[in-house]
């Protein structure tokens, strides 16, 4: 996997302080992504995914990481973005993890594989559905348009409902 880039503290990504990967390649191609030079699978440069959780772990302000893109949870990205998380989780356990995808949590639990399913498990918040530029609005926070929601996947799953975020 490539990644994009990596923000080491960001407040703009997801609630409180938090460290941002963006990983490479993504399917939707939706237009008027804010991050289209993301959708090259070969965009960037490989991910070494030690010295990330090194600088992470070596941030003290830092609440939470946010995945997003491209498109973390396509295919080709989203066994290592679940390993990833997995050792966020292992050294702290009270991380928040934020995850942004171009697919809704519907289409996710459908895939109904082990590896998406123990992804969605780990991540506490989605933001999920394609970016849709006629639903473009800037006042919306910590997504880009008006179709994507804010999920709190636990509680979601738990019960079989959507949870949106009121944020």
């Amino acid at each position: 996997m490539n990644i994009a880039g990596f923000y080491d503290e960001s407040i703009s990504n997801g609630l409180g302080w938090r460290a941002v990967l963006f990983v490479s390649g993504c399917p939707h191609h939706c237009q008027g992504c804010h991050n289209a030079v993301a959708q090259d699978y070969g965009y960037g440069k490989k991910f070494n995914k030690e010295e990330i959780i090194n600088r992470i772990m070596d941030n003290s302000i830092l609440k939470g990481v946010t995945i997003s893109g491209g498109e973390p949870l396509c295919k080709e990205n989203i066994a290592e973005v679940l390993d990833f998380i997995k050792e966020v989780k292992q050294k702290r356990p009270n991380f928040n993890i934020w995850c942004y995808t171009g697919y809704t949590l519907e289409q996710l639990e459908e895939r109904n594989d082990e590896v998406t399913n123990d992804c969605l498990n780990k991540i506490d918040v989605l933001v999920d559905g394609r970016f849709v530029e006629s639903k473009k609005d800037p006042t919306l926070k910590f997504r880009g348009s008006s179709n994507q929601r804010i999920i709190d996947v636990h509680k979601s799953l738990q019960e079989h409902n959507i949870t949106q975020l009121a944020i």
